[in-house]
């Protein structure tokens, strides 16, 4: 997909962050008007509505002909005994995708599932899969501020300053997604700053850095004080 150059990305998560397509579970549409703040968090609740086992068991029946939508929705939503069934009968279902590109990695990373992407990179799941859009799972992970699925990838070899087709990081989306509602917010900010091989400085196609957005619109800029230069102010003898 080719983007502009003043295209800014940000700007379109901001105001359809919570349609960004999760394949089956997608509530994209093209020609959906803007939601408010308000519609968000409604849908932000209404996405953390619990279910029965009951509700989850008819949900696997529905799907056991189609182990490529089951994987991704066991990963979505952390049927750690279905993901561990479908890719012992079939490895190669870690690799399968939605048509947005999302890879049960994926899946499991926005949804903050640390057991499920463990089994599924333990089969043999590639850590940096990408989507049409250019997000890798730690993308994901960081967008929905999972600090501890965005640690663990990192330990696995994901690649810290990926850049989707929009030239965002995944310290572009932790420093631009820092709500009080968040508590963990701060945290993934400060997992990825103490990454000795950061590259804070790079620039989305926006032109911004994480740091300028952050500043914008985030509420945690002084912790980009830790990738700061520092200054020696003690004097010399």
């Amino acid at each position: 997909m080719e983007f502009p150059e003043d295209f800014n990305q940000l700007e379109l998560l901001n105001t359809h962050g919570h349609l960004i397509p999760r394949g089956a579970s997608s509530l994209w549409s093209g020609s959906k008007e803007d939601d408010d703040d308000g519609d968000e968090e409604v849908e932000e609740e209404e996405e953390e509505v619990e279910h029965s086992e009951e509700w989850y068991l008819e949900k696997e029946e529905t799907l056991k002909d189609k182990p490529k939508e089951l994987i991704l929705w066991a990963a979505e939503n952390n049927r750690l005994s279905t993901v561990h069934r479908l890719i012992t009968a079939d490895p190669l279902l870690v690799h399968c995708c939605d048509a947005d590109g999302y890879t049960p990695l994926h899946r499991a990373a926005y949804s903050g599932h640390v057991d499920v992407i463990s089994a599924l990179l333990n089969a043999g799941s590639k850590v940096n899969p990408r989507t049409v859009d250019g997000w890798t799972p730690l993308h994901s992970a960081c967008r929905w501020s999972h600090v501890a699925v965005a640690s663990f990838l990192l330990q696995h070899g994901a690649e810290l300053n990926a850049q989707t087709n929009g030239g965002l990081t995944p310290l572009h989306l932790a420093a631009s997604h820092t709500s009080p509602s968040k508590a963990d917010s701060a945290h993934t900010l400060e997992l990825l700053l103490s990454q000795r091989h950061l590259k804070p400085g790079l620039r989305s196609c926006s032109g911004e850095t994480a740091s300028e957005v952050a500043r914008r619109s985030g509420r945690y800029h002084f912790l980009f004080e830790m990738v700061e230069d520092c200054v020696n102010v003690i004097p010399m003898s």
